[in-house]
């Protein structure tokens, strides 16, 4: 029986499952897909995740989000379309896990444009730290142009996306951007002058 369905599943290529779920709609093709490459998705998933329980739910999540990504996208070497994805979910979930900021200020400003996830200015682990930072923030923002201090601290502090701000500011979305990048730049700078 297990020879059938290896034999079974070798006799179309990548290319061919995929046309045929596209044409088809049919669940049985990502089926096929799962079989081929369920090792190669949990290996990537462990290297990530180094957590077995993990790294099997993010294995079924990918080839969960197959069934959605295959309708709308033309992929011509599956393989490594597929390996990117598994890296790019898997960093995606190991950012939604770490929650915990550290006393760097690099890490302290970092932001995604994909999700703009908010840094929230907290050490978790030290309250007087973080009344410390928090203080020297305030002043650091005082030294800021004041398009880039109205824009960092919407975003950052008031928890805006750039669209309100966009409305609130009457900048175009560039502006807004550009606003953000350069004060969160700028206040790096002085506060690493300023503090320790």
């Amino acid at each position: 029986m297990a020879f059938w369905h290896k034999k079974q599943n070798e006799t179309e290529s990548d290319t061919q499952l995929i046309e045929m779920y596209r044409n088809s709609h049919d669940l049985k093709y990502i089926g096929q897909l799962y079989t081929r490459y369920t090792t190669l998705v949990y290996g990537v998933c462990i290297k990530y995740l180094k957590d077995e329980d993990l790294a099997k739910d993010a294995t079924m999540q990918v080839f969960e989000n197959l069934i959605l990504l295959l309708k709308k996208h033309q992929v011509e070497n599956f393989r490594a379309w597929l390996h990117t994805l598994v890296k790019n979910h898997c960093l995606q979930e190991l950012r939604k896990k770490s929650k915990q900021q550290t006393s760097s200020y690099d890490t302290m400003f970092e932001t995604s444009d994909m999700d703009m996830e908010k840094e929230d200015f907290t050490h978790l682990d030290d309250k007087f730290q973080k009344e410390k930072d928090l203080e020297l923030l305030e002043k650091a923002m005082v030294g800021l142009k004041e398009e880039q201090k109205l824009c960092v601290e919407l975003f950052y502090l008031k928890d805006k996306s750039y669209n309100e701000i966009v409305e609130i500011t009457g900048f175009d979305i560039k502006q807004v951007k550009s606003h953000i990048q350069n004060g969160k730049r700028n206040l790096k700078i002085i506060m690493e002058q300023h503090g320790k």
